[in-house]
C-alpha cells in the first residue's frame, strides 16, 4: 500500500489531496495541465436544483494574501448536469474519487439533489454545503444553526447510500458545535472551512467593489483561521475531517493533517499555479520518505501544545 493512501469515512483515496469545490469546475478544465486522476479525489462545482446564472456585477476582487469571490453558485442545475456533464465526468475521472457538492434553499431541495445523484455509481460521495440561504427559515443560513445542520444531514443520509460529507462555514461562534450537530445527523466526514465573509470598498467611487456587496474570502489569509477550526473540531467529533482554507503548498498540507485533517483540499491557490496538485503529491511522498513514515496518516492529529 502506498504511504500516501488514506481511508476516510469509507473512501479509499490514493493520496490525501483533493480539489476544493468551486475551484476545479467539473474536472475537465485542468486536464491540459495534468491528469486529475492522480489526485485522491475531485470535488465538483456546486450544483443546485435549478440553473443559476450567478450574481450580477463584479464577482472577484484580489486582496492581500487572498481573494474575495461572490460568484453566486453559478451552475447548470441538476438536470443539465445529469444530461450534459455526468457522462464526461465518468469518462475523465474514472480513476479517482468523485465528490458532488450540493446546495439547497430548503431541506427538500437538498433531498431532491441527493436522490437525483443516487444512481450515479461514478459519484462516490456527496458534499452537503450548509452555507446556503434557507428561505423557509427567514433567509438564515443552514450552517449557523445546529438543529438545521442536523436536520438536513439526517434527511440527505436517509435517501443516499453514498458517503455524506458536510461542509461547515467558519462564520459562526463555535464551529465545534456545528460539527457535533453534523455528526449527530449521521455525517460520515466533515469538510472545513468554507470561505470567510468579507468585503472590499472602492474609495474613488465610494462604493462596494463586489456586485453583491459581501463575498467569501479565501487564500493564504484564511489559513490560520482554518487550522484553528480543524484543530478544535478534531477534539469535538469522532468522524474524519477534510481540511481546507489557504493551502498554498505541501507544508500547509502537513500542518492541516497535524491539526487533525485526514485529507486536505486545495482551492484558490490553483488559480495562481494549476500544477500545485501534482507538485504537492510529489512533495508529500518525499516528506514521508524523509520522515520515515509508514503512512501519511501517522501524522493526523499529532500536534500538541507547548
Amino acid at each position: 500500500m502506498s504511504k500516501l493512501e488514506v481511508n476516510i469515512g469509507g473512501l479509499q483515496l490514493k493520496n490525501p489531496i483533493l480539489t476544493a469545490s468551486g475551484c476545479f469546475g467539473f474536472g475537465q478544465e485542468y486536464q491540459e495541465y495534468f491528469d486529475p486522476n492522480i489526485l485522491g479525489g475531485v470535488a465538483l462545482k456546486g450544483i443546485t436544483p435549478e440553473m443559476r446564472k450567478g450574481n450580477l456585477g463584479r464577482r472577484v476582487v484580489e486582496t492581500p494574501s487572498g481573494m474575495i469571490n461572490s460568484v453566486g453558485l453559478q451552475n447548470p442545475g441538476i438536470e443539465n448536469f445529469l444530461k450534459h456533464y455526468s457522462l464526461e465526468i465518468k469518462q475523465t475521472l474514472s480513476h479517482t474519487t468523485v465528490i458532488a457538492n450540493i446546495n439547497g434553499k430548503s431541506v427538500e431541495e437538498f433531498v431532491l439533489l441527493a436522490e437525483r445523484l443516487e444512481s450515479l455509481k461514478h459519484i462516490h460521495a456527496i458534499e452537503v454545503n450548509v452555507s446556503c440561504p434557507n428561505i423557509k427559515q427567514g433567509g438564515m443560513s443552514f450552517g449557523v444553526v445546529p438543529d438545521l445542520i442536523k436536520q438536513v444531514t439526517q434527511a440527505v443520509k436517509k435517501v443516499s447510500s453514498k458517503c455524506i460529507i458536510v461542509k461547515l462555514t467558519p462564520n459562526v461562534t463555535s464551529i465545534a458545535e456545528m460539527a457535533k450537530a453534523a455528526e449527530e445527523g449521521g455525517a460520515d466526514i466533515l469538510s472545513l472551512i468554507n470561505t470567510v465573509q468579507a468585503m472590499a470598498i472602492d474609495i474613488e467611487s465610494k462604493k462596494l467593489v463586489l456586485g453583491n456587496g459581501i463575498g467569501g474570502l479565501s487564500g493564504a489569509a484564511v489559513k490560520p483561521i482554518a487550522l484553528r477550526a480543524v484543530y478544535q473540531v478534531k477534539s469535538a467529533v469522532n468522524i474524519p475531517i477534510i481540511g481546507m482554507g489557504g493551502v498554498s503548498n505541501w507544508r500547509d498540507v502537513v500542518e492541516f493533517m497535524m491539526a487533525g485533517a485526514s485529507a486536505v483540499a486545495i482551492g484558490s491557490a490553483s488559480f495562481k499555479n494549476p500544477m500545485i496538485f501534482p507538485e504537492t503529491v510529489h512533495e508529500l511522498s518525499n516528506y514521508c520518505q524523509r520522515e520515515k513514515l509508514e503512512s501519511i496518516s501517522d501524522i493526523v492529529g499529532i500536534v500538541h501544545k507547548n
